[in-house]
């Protein structure tokens, strides 16, 4: 019960912060309001799918929620992105594609890893 505590306490304090009630964003999030309970109060550990859903109710990236759930290497993710921002034959733009491709990439291969 303890390791989930972090990413639902996280959850509730971005929920609060959007003044946003727990009806209001599992409606959003298209999940019930019981489930949503319980993970904020870290009885249950949400999917790849799940934190997805609450991060867009949320407008928040889904990786900062896959950081939080432990899902996510942050070092791994950083080095990556320090790397293609550091690197001088790229135009902004261009690395700015680059992240974003990534970071879709990473997220799409944690929901996939869930699924099998």
């Amino acid at each position: 019960m303890e390791e989930h505590t972090d990413i639902g306490s996280f959850i509730r304090a971005q929920r609060e912060q959007a003044s946003m009630s727990l009806r209001k964003l599992a409606d959003k999030a298209g999940i019930s309001n019981p489930y949503l309970s319980q993970i904020e109060r870290g009885l249950r550990k949400p999917s790849a799918e799940i934190l997805k859903s609450l991060a867009r109710a949320l407008s928040l990236q889904a990786e900062s929620l896959y950081h939080r759930a432990g899902l996510l290497d942050e070092a791994a993710t950083a080095s990556v992105i320090d790397a293609i921002e550091a690197d001088g034959q790229l135009a902004a733009r261009e690395k700015k594609i680059l992240i974003d491709l990534y970071r879709t990439m990473a997220t799409q291969a944690i929901t996939e890893q869930e699924s099998s």
